[in-house]
């Protein structure tokens, strides 16, 4: 089959299109035929080894990848299943995490995977897992979003960010979405009260709170700002609920600033939250329920073929990626 390797860590060019084998599903897992993927921030990460720190818990590989083969959304039908696997059948339409996505086909765990509902394309179902769910936990439970709640969403052009201004302003928050002026009517479209262009003004600055005020939570997708200055934009308990942080080659990247938000969090009146990471069928499960009922649109910025995906992953890499970019498959 078809796949996007990756022999060591290095920068996207590192990545080549080669046949490789056909992944064999064990008895508890499920072999998927992707249909469609989509890239994240956390695909640049795991290709790059970065932060370092990452490498010493495990969960990349120390000096070479664990997993040769690129990618984790993806949005598919299943091909074959173990001889344990009861919930899910061949033929069956499914999204979800799947290591190894850039491929033909992947092997993955039935509780990484929801089925697919029947109106949503593959391409919309595969940029949802890391993006939609990031949101959904962001908003939902971490940040306890509600009615009449003052959300600002820093990063609101990009994945995690569209998605949340969608679930946000469905729980009837007042969101102030963060972009810069050629996503402003991209980001009031999807809900947003109010845009702050981030090339024109800085939501921490002295007048831009004097005007506004504090937030009752700021959803922080970019890691800009130093914590002081995120605190600044807060209200005197609101919650920061922290997602990124960082560069390449850092040595700590986002780790450093959510311990030093966790550490921080002890001596003040705010909330200083770090989004916790999980791979979870339930919340895929809520997204696609949201998507089926027309709360939740995906913004694709463009759809590439494998062979292109080391281009793709130099724009998500750069930033300046307008909602998602898909994986055309098959």
């Amino acid at each position: 089959m078809k796949a996007v390797v990756q022999d060591r860590f290095g920068p996207p060019d590192i990545l080549r299109l080669a046949d490789v084998d056909v992944p064999v599903p064990g008895p508890d897992e499920v072999l998927v035929r992707v249909r469609a993927a989509a890239l994240n921030p956390y695909d640049w990460h795991m290709l790059r080894g970065d932060p370092y720190v990452a490498r010493l818990m495990g969960g990349m590989g120390l000096r070479r990848p664990k997993n040769p083969v690129a990618g984790l959304d993806a949005a598919g039908v299943v091909e074959a299943v173990g001889v344990n696997v009861r919930e899910l059948s061949p033929g069956t339409e499914v999204f979800g995490f799947c290591p190894g996505a850039f491929a033909e086909l992947a092997r993955t765990r039935p509780g990484m995977l929801a089925r697919k509902p029947a109106g949503l394309a593959f391409s919309d179902a595969a940029a949802l897992p890391t993006a939609g769910t990031t949101a959904l936990r962001g908003v939902r439970e971490t940040g306890e979003v509600r009615a009449g709640t003052r959300l600002l969403v820093n990063g609101a052009a990009g994945g995690v960010g569209t998605y949340a201004v969608q679930i946000a302003a469905g729980l009837g928050a007042e969101v102030t979405g963060v972009c810069s002026g050629r996503n402003a009517e991209l980001v009031r479209s999807l809900g947003a009260a109010h845009v702050v262009d981030y090339t024109k003004g800085d939501f921490t600055a002295d007048g831009f709170l004097e005007r506004h005020g504090g937030y009752d939570v700021i959803l922080d997708n970019v890691g800009n700002h130093p914590l002081r200055r995120l605190r600044r934009a807060l209200a005197p308990r609101g919650t920061l609920v922290v997602n990124a942080g960082g560069s390449p080659g850092r040595v700590f990247g986002a780790v450093g600033a959510m311990l030093g938000a966790v550490a921080a969090d002890r001596f003040v009146r705010q909330h200083l939250r770090v989004l916790p990471t999980r791979l979870d069928r339930s919340e895929l499960a809520a997204l696609a329920d949201l998507a089926a009922a027309g709360g939740l649109t995906t913004v694709v910025d463009r759809t590439i073929p494998l062979v292109d995906v080391a281009a793709g992953l130099a724009l998500v890499e750069a930033g300046h990626v307008r909602g998602k970019i898909v994986v055309d498959v098959v």
